[in-house]
């Protein structure tokens, strides 16, 4: 199955949430504040947000006078391709992509970050490049242990410590390792605790100071994992972690049958934090860079209309 089949079949109860009401909300004569107060509704309770909402909203009445759209329906289409503008990524995005980089992984415990580190391991190992895993959660039982199965199932080198050792000192040994070694990527799994943010945070700075002080030339990139089914718990963990560390990338998981996959756009909205990476499956292969084309069809479109929506995005 292609991986938009599969966002597609994915996020079908977010859609379903989504999709009749939507079309209810945009199937009427005239444009007047019900159906934006309907449409307010919609959108807060399909999980995209009080703040991306209230964006939504206010940038769909400045365009409706400015661009003199008088037509419900075709207000609705400028909505969905307004969203898909807002949550495009470029190649600048990526630019770990194509230097030596560190990758810190952050994320609470039980998002999916040491299975997100292996497929991405899987990912750039089957690009040709070199890749290296630093087990840096020293804390938690068995997440070394996880992280040498999908380091050998990969092909990743992997770097480990001891139990309840200082994880700064497994990543000064990776980014030691790294650097002699000519690794394209390293990443590094790091403790997922937020009960004590002081603590996470001087981690995380020693962490990042490590890096800086012994690998200055290394790109540095930080991507927090969370978990989409659990809706606006997922934006307080990135906005938690927003506070205590530079994140510059969000990595979806278990979008596949969620009814709360419009968090993606409330976590772009309130943090201007780019989505770059989604998960659809449990297998090796179903993570892939974030699409926002494929997004919103996935989203907002029924399967019979995807075809038409291609045809009007070629028509504009």
């Amino acid at each position: 199955m292609a991986f938009f089949e599969k966002l597609f079949s994915g996020l079908s109860k977010s859609r379903q949430e989504i999709d009749d009401n939507l079309s209810e909300v945009f199937d009427r004569d005239s444009i007047d504040e019900d159906l934006y107060d309907d449409l307010e509704e919609l959108l807060i309770l399909s999980d995209i947000g009080v703040k991306a909402t209230q964006d939504i909203i206010d940038g769909l009445k400045r365009d409706e006078y400015y661009e003199h759209i008088r037509k419900p329906k075709k207000l609705g289409m400028h909505m969905v391709n307004k969203v898909k503008e807002a949550m495009s990524v470029c190649a600048a995005d990526y630019e770990f992509e194509t230097k030596r980089s560190v990758v810190l992984v952050v994320g609470v415990n039980g998002v999916g970050k040491t299975t997100t580190i292996g497929k991405l391991s899987h990912r750039y190992i089957g690009q040709g490049k070199k890749v290296m895993i630093a087990a840096a959660d020293t804390f938690r039982a068995a997440a070394q242990e996880q992280l040498k199965a999908w380091a050998d199932r990969s092909g990743a080198y992997l770097i480990t410590g001891k139990d309840g050792q200082d994880p700064s000192s497994v990543v000064y040994d990776a980014v030691n390792a790294a650097r002699s070694r000519g690794a394209d990527i390293l990443f590094i799994d790091t403790a997922g605790r937020l009960n004590n943010k002081k603590n996470l945070m001087e981690e995380l700075a020693k962490m990042n100071r490590i890096v800086d002080r012994e690998y200055p030339d290394a790109y540095k990139e930080t991507l927090i994992v969370l978990d989409a089914a659990t809706g606006q718990n997922a934006l307080s963990q990135a906005r938690e972690f927003a506070e205590v560390t530079d994140v510059s990338g969000v990595v979806l998981t278990k979008l596949d049958g969620t009814s709360k996959g419009g968090i993606a756009i409330a976590i772009q909205s309130e943090l201007s934090i780019p989505v770059k990476f989604i998960g659809v499956g449990e297998g090796i292969d179903d993570l892939e860079k974030f699409d926002a084309d494929d997004y919103v069809k996935a989203l907002f479109y029924k399967e019979d209309t995807v075809e038409d929506a291609d045809e009007e995005d070629r028509e504009q």
